[in-house]
C-alpha cells in the first residue's frame, strides 16, 4: 500500500489545497506557483503510472485513487478558472470536461459492478485528451503572468482540444459499453483476452 506509486498519487491529492491557497494569493509570483503545482501535479501522474508498471507495484489502492487524484486537481483548476474567468468561453468546455468525466466515472463504476470492466479500459484518445487539458490548464494558470495574454489564449485553444477529444473518448466508452447498457450482451467476459 504504502508503495512510490501510491505515495505519489496522494501528493498530488495533498498538492491540491496548496495549489488553491497559492492561486488565491495576489503576488507576481502567484501565476507562476500555481501553473509550477500544478505541473508537478501532472507530472506525478505519468510518474506514478509509469513506476507502477516499471517496478509491477499496481495496487487496488492505487487503481482507485489515481483516477480520483487527476480528476479532483481537474476539477478544482477547472473551478478556479471558471471563477476567475467567468466567460461563458472558459465555462463551457470546462463544464463538458467535467460532465465528461462525471458520466464516465459512472459508467466505469456500473460496468465493474456487472463484470465488464474491460469494456471501458482508458483508451489512447483518452491520453492525448489528459495531455491537452493538462498542458491547456498550465499555460491558462499563466493568465497574470509576464508571458502575456497570448499563452492565455493558447491555452484556451488547447482546453477547447481537450473539450472535444473528451466527448470523443466519451462517445467510444459508451458505444463499448452499449451492449451491456442496452441488454444485448449475453455476459459480459471479467477478462477480455
Amino acid at each position: 500500500m504504502w508503495n512510490t506509486p501510491n505515495l505519489l498519487t496522494m501528493l498530488r491529492i495533498g498538492l491540491i489545497p496548496v495549489f488553491v491557497g497559492v492561486f488565491y494569493v495576489e503576488a507576481p509570483w502567484a501565476p507562476y506557483a500555481s501553473a509550477a503545482i500544478f505541473g508537478l501535479a501532472a507530472a506525478t501522474d505519468w510518474l506514478d503510472g509509469h513506476l507502477a508498471r516499471r517496478w509491477d507495484q499496481t495496487s487496488p489502492l492505487g487503481a482507485f485513487l489515481d483516477p480520483v487524484a487527476d480528476k479532483l486537481m481537474v476539477a478544482a483548476a477547472l473551478v478556479l478558472m471558471v471563477q476567475a474567468d467567468h466567460r461563458t468561453l472558459v465555462a463551457l468546455p470546462s463544464i463538458v470536461i467535467i460532465g465528461r468525466e462525471i458520466t464516465v466515472s459512472a459508467l466505469r463504476e456500473w460496468m465493474a459492478e456487472i463484470g465488464a470492466r474491460a469494456e471501458v479500459a482508458v483508451s489512447q484518445i483518452g491520453k492525448f485528451k489528459t495531455t491537452a487539458q493538462m498542458v491547456s490548464i498550465i499555460l491558462m494558470l499563466l493568465h497574470d503572468s509576464a508571458l502575456g495574454p497570448w499563452v492565455y489564449g493558447l491555452g484556451l485553444v488547447l482546453l477547447y482540444l481537450a473539450a472535444v477529444l473528451t466527448l470523443w473518448s466519451m462517445v467510444m466508452y459508451l458505444r463499448a459499453a452499449w451492449p451491456s447498457l442496452s441488454g444485448q450482451a449475453k455476459q459480459a467476459p471479467d477478462d477480455p483476452g
